[in-house]
């Protein structure tokens, strides 16, 4: 990525607010030199870890501390085997334990209940792969005592020597005192107790006293007052004391040796440790930004449109309390579309549109999530080439049209299909007309290349360019048509006027200049602003109606998921009481409080009530479930019709006018069925010769009651345990439901299922009788059911 581009697009000001939400000093670092990814792959999977990281970082399951920068200490640990002081195995052991507790919270050995083995696997997976140096971890825990040095255990040796000073410490203490009390030394004595001066035991003696007790003077205060005196009798304890310090330190020494020893055999596994968290902290540090900015994560890829709703400036948020005041811009492309041509007031938002573009982008191919609304989508742009601003330069001579023109002749080999391309008011600095022409040629350039664009222009040539040229789209920033300020709002396919007498007189110029300049568009011919004034306005309208339905939009998809909400809730409600009714009847049943014909007849209005109450509640259900159903008179033999009872289709082979029956193949298969059960079938008319046969809804013939519509259980190709059990099942839904006529589809064979399905009918209470149907309707292979 271009290095011009990110210090242009200010993306190290971003990255410097993502380092202050890093808890260390190497994560601060780490954030800091993050750059945008050439490899898509690699940013799918950075965008998957910072996506498992937000879900982290909003429960709360695990939060990072401050951990101590090891950057030196690995070099020192590749180097000679020079020891390790305790500062440097404390700043190990330190970074260990978050390590450990890191591995915990994201792959822990046992998951906690509900807590799914395949939660988080991205992160799961990046804390697996870091090794663990145990020895090391162990060895540390074994030999650093929590008040900052080694413990007594660390070595038989150091134990030894502690043990043997603490020994002699008692031992000095004692016969001190007893030596003070037999000389009656206490007048003499600054204070009552022993103390230490040049590593050896002493006593203050007031200094006008030196002379009367025979010994050493090691040294005096900064006073002069008291001096620090060895008896004779202590000379051979110290002694000995300085033998065992030696000792000590010796014992140390080995212990730090042989820890640095075992950091250096495991230190692939500690830098492995160290780099999990800083990848850690770093992704948290992106987390933070993220719910700061109120940030997504886009959809990237290379046929990814652009598309960032409710796009917004990430240093506008970062920089004001809580983003107030940031106007949010749509900032799309239609698949059809590779440039977009920004026109509008000066201080509109133009510049700013052009850098929320191309520092989304930076963001997003840096695996950070960017501050718009959900749904953003971009395509993977490996270069983005920036040219704003005034970039003109007296040690290089160059004049702000030269350098314009320098910097894009420098990029322009490397610009392809990849490649964005933001050009700011490009052209400006020489004759408008010239400078017009180049850039609708660089423009051309652009596309021809395949390349992506956006730019801010005041060219009316540009702004006419942009409405005309295929793949390329015009919008305007609006402004307050009465008031002439800028709202900020990007509109499209429109252009926008530049208005520079109104900015003018907003900053102060004299108003007689303002008139003057107004006298001399009018000369020229060139004061287009009541066109443009009133292109703003349409446009201004055209958005304030986009707006309002958007909002209208919104609250109808909430209104509908609450009564959706409240209807769920409603049937739940009801098929809990259906249930309890049916379990309350089957008990009443089963201890002979209830006789089978009244069992039935409840459990009947049960399942009548649960329709009837959800028809109710929702009656969109019952107009939904009811079919439409073929008109009789109109269908003819070899129409194509739909059978809802047996979920199947066939054709019409006969029709019984007085019956108002029809017989259809199914398959081979020919049944007479009840017209009302036909319906059209899925994909139209598929009769013979084009013929067409009109839907209606269900109407009852004059002075005829409702037939209740046949339902259909196919059991062919089932074993007879499997085959009885889904018709007990069936039996019991029936019921429910209210049915009182059932088809079980059993086929011919060897009528070994047949006898298994008439013996389980035999035994069953629901059922009050059974038959085989007619030959014109299965015959053998089918038992025709009457529930009682």
């Amino acid at each position: 990525m271009d290095t011009r581009s990110l210090q242009l697009l200010e993306f190290p000001k971003v990255l410097g607010y993502l380092a202050d939400f890093a808890v260390s000093v190497p994560g601060r670092r780490a954030a800091v030199a993050l750059t945008p990814l050439a490899d898509l792959e690699r940013l799918s999977e950075r965008q998957g870890l910072l996506a498992e990281c937000l879900e982290l970082h909003r429960d709360a399951v695990f939060r990072l501390s401050e951990f101590p920068s090891l950057d030196g200490l690995f070099e020192s640990l590749g180097g000679e085997s020079v020891p390790l002081d305790l500062d440097a195995l404390f700043a190990i052991q330190a970074v260990l334990i978050q390590a450990g507790q890191a591995r915990e919270a994201l792959a822990p050995r046992e998951a906690p209940r509900g807590f799914p083995e395949t939660a988080r696997p991205l992160l799961r997976q990046m804390a697996e792969a870091a090794p663990v140096p145990k020895k090391t971890m162990a060895a540390l825990a074994r030999c650093l005592a929590p008040d900052g040095g080694l413990r007594d255990e660390s070595s038989p040796e150091l134990f030894s020597a502690r043990a043997e000073i603490r020994a002699i410490h008692r031992r000095c203490t004692r016969q001190v005192k007893d030596y003070v009390q037999e000389q009656g030394l206490s007048p003499f004595l600054q204070d009552d107790f022993m103390t230490i001066s040049s590593d050896r035991y002493v006593l203050p003696l007031k200094s006008n006293f030196k002379g009367r007790i025979p010994g050493i003077i090691h040294d005096y205060s900064q006073t002069g007052e008291t001096c620090y005196f060895e008896p004779f009798f202590l000379v051979e304890v110290n002694n000995r004391l300085q033998e065992l310090k030696k000792e000590e330190r010796e014992a140390e020494a080995k212990v730090l040796a042989t820890l640095t020893l075992l950091c250096r055999q495991e230190w692939e596994a500690l830098l492995a440790s160290y780099r999990l968290l800083v990848a850690l902290d770093v992704l948290f540090a992106c987390a933070a930004l993220a719910e700061a900015t109120g940030g997504v994560i886009p959809e990237v890829g290379a046929n990814e449109p652009v598309r960032l709703p409710g796009a917004r400036h990430p240093l506008l948020i970062l920089g004001r309390a809580a983003g107030a005041g940031v106007v949010p811009q749509d900032i799309v492309l239609e698949p059809q579309h590779r440039a977009l041509i920004i026109s509008g007031a000066n201080a509109g938002g133009k510049t700013v549109c052009l850098k929320t573009l191309g520092l989304l982008a930076l963001m997003a191919f840096s695996g950070l999530a960017v501050p718009a609304a959900a749904g953003c989508s971009l395509p993977f742009w490996r270069k983005i080439f920036v040219f704003l601003g005034d970039e003109q330069s007296l040690e290089d001579h160059l004049s702000t049209f030269t350098a314009q023109i320098r910097h894009v002749s420098r990029a322009w080999p490397q610009v392809d299909g990849t490649t964005l391309v933001l050009l700011d008011e490009f052209g400006a600095g020489t004759d408008p007309a010239q400078g017009a022409a180049l850039a609708q040629a660089v423009v051309d350039g652009l596309l021809e290349k395949n390349a992506w664009l956006a730019a801010a222009t005041h060219f009316p040539a540009l702004k006419a360019y942009g409405l005309s040229k295929p793949g390329v789209r015009a919008a305007c920033m609006l402004f307050d048509p009465a008031g002439k300020k800028p709202l900020y709002r990007l509109a499209y396919d429109q252009v926008g006027a530049s208005v520079a007498l109104d900015v003018a007189r907003e900053h102060g110029l004299p108003e007689e200049i303002l008139e003057r300049a107004h006298r001399y568009l009018l000369l020229e011919g060139a004061d287009s602003t009541s066109i443009l004034d009133r292109l703003n306005e349409l446009a201004l309208r055209k958005q304030e109606e986009l707006d309002e339905l958007s909002v209208q939009k919104a609250e109808e998809k909430k209104k509908t998921a609450r009564i959706r909400e409240r209807f769920e809730k409603r049937l739940a409600s009801l098929l809990d009481e259906v249930r309890e009714a049916s379990r309350e009847i089957s008990r009443s049943y089963q201890e002979g409080r209830l006789g089978r014909k009244q069992a039935q007849k409840a459990l009947a209005e049960a399942g009548k009530r649960l329709i009837e109450e959800q028809a109710a509640t929702d009656p969109g259900v019952a107009d939904a479930a009811k079919p439409a159903v073929a008109d009789f008179e109109s269908l003819t033999p070899g129409d194509a019709v739909h059978l809802q009872s047996w979920n199947k289709s066939g054709r019409v082979l006969d029709k019984d006018l007085k019956r108002r029956m029809l017989k259809v193949d199914m398959g081979g298969v020919c049944i007479w069925v009840d017209a009302r059960d036909a319906a059209a079938p899925s994909g139209g008319d598929t009769r013979p010769g084009g013929g067409g046969w009109s839907v209606k809804s269900d109407p009852e013939p004059s002075g005829r009651s409702p037939v209740v519509p046949s339902f259909v259980l196919d059991l062919r190709g089932r074993r007879a345990d499997e085959a009885v059990a889904e018709l007990a099942v069936f039996l019991d839904e029936s019921v429910l439901k209210g049915r009182t006529q059932l088809e079980i589809v059993h086929g011919k064979g060897t009528g070994a299922l047949r006898r298994e399905v008439h013996d389980f009918l035999r035994a069953s209470p629901q059922v009050a009788s059974y038959c085989l149907a007619p030959a014109d309707r299965g015959g053998d292979g089918m038992t025709m059911v009457e529930l009682a």
